[in-house]
């Protein structure tokens, strides 16, 4: 039992979260994605809008850390419109919201005054659409006709790519892939993701969405990549305000936005690949 204890600790401290608590957690939203999306997909959307507002707010806070003044009332009630536009309304709802509430925000700034103007407006600007506007692409591939399948598709890119990114970079990794950004990230790690996840999504391109594997597999390379870049992003965003996590809401994760982060990124750009292979495949 000991043995197992130390292993596990040297787990934790080389990826740089506690494993277990980790995967709990992990399992438990998976639980709760498939069960909406598969039954009442209003849920799914709830659930989904839910997790995004907690993440906006995770990152309202840290930004009140630094002195950047940005009210979650106004970014979570836009952020809010812009997410139900999207599922009620599609790409045009998304479309006209964020651009409807991006004016109305800035207005907002506007009447504080000028000093500071350009910092919080560019704060505010940016809660806006990180977490919230891209997080609309996943409501766009939840309403389709196929959205159970373009859910679980995106569910296999992110997973795929953080368990085996997690799994090779404990074991295997050496070279820091951005060590002035997220240290504990490997070359290693980035590779066994970059496989894993395109095997994964050839076969759900294939079986899932009857595309030819070798589409999968390029959907998964594209994918891995938003993945990474969600990740850093959100590590640099971290490094900049000096804080380890947007916050403790789940155990093994941190934040919110520390769970979500990959897939915010990744889900424009899987929404994309399937407009492409839409209109020319």
């Amino acid at each position: 039992m000991s043995d197992l204890h130390s292993i596990n600790e040297a787990i934790n401290k080389k990826a740089g979260r506690k494993l277990i608590p980790s995967i709990l957690v992990s399992l438990f939203l998976l639980a709760v994605i498939f069960l909406t999306i598969a039954f009442i997909p209003s849920l799914f959307a709830i659930f989904v809008g839910a997790a995004v507002l907690l993440a906006t707010r995770e990152l309202v806070a840290a930004f009140h850390a630094r002195g950047i003044e940005v009210r979650f009332a106004q970014i979570g009630t836009a952020t809010a419109a812009v997410l139900a536009s999207a599922w009620f309304a599609g790409l045009s709802g998304l479309s006209i919201s964020i651009v409807v509430a991006m004016i109305t925000l800035l207005f907002l700034q506007l009447l504080k005054g000028v000093e500071g103007f350009v910092k919080n407006a560019t704060g505010t600007t940016f809660a806006l659409l990180y977490p919230g506007f891209v997080a609309g692409f996943i409501f766009l591939l939840a309403r389709s006709e196929s959205g159970f399948e373009y859910i679980t598709t995106l569910v296999i890119l992110v997973g795929c790519n953080d368990t085996f990114a997690y799994v090779t970079g404990v074991l295997l990794g050496k070279h820091p892939l951005a060590p002035k950004i997220s240290p504990k990230k490997s070359w290693e790690g980035f590779i066994g993701g970059l496989v894993f996840t395109s095997l994964g999504s050839a076969l759900a391109f294939y079986y899932l969405l009857n595309h030819h594997p070798y589409v999968g597999a390029l959907a998964g390379c594209l994918g891995v990549l938003a993945a990474t870049v969600g990740d850093l992003v959100e590590s640099a965003i971290k490094r900049d305000l000096s804080i380890k996590d947007m916050g403790t809401l789940l155990p093994g994760h941190g934040g919110m936005l520390d769970r979500i982060d990959s897939a915010l990124i990744t889900a424009p750009v899987l929404w994309c690949v399937i407009e492409v292979l839409k209109r020319f495949a």
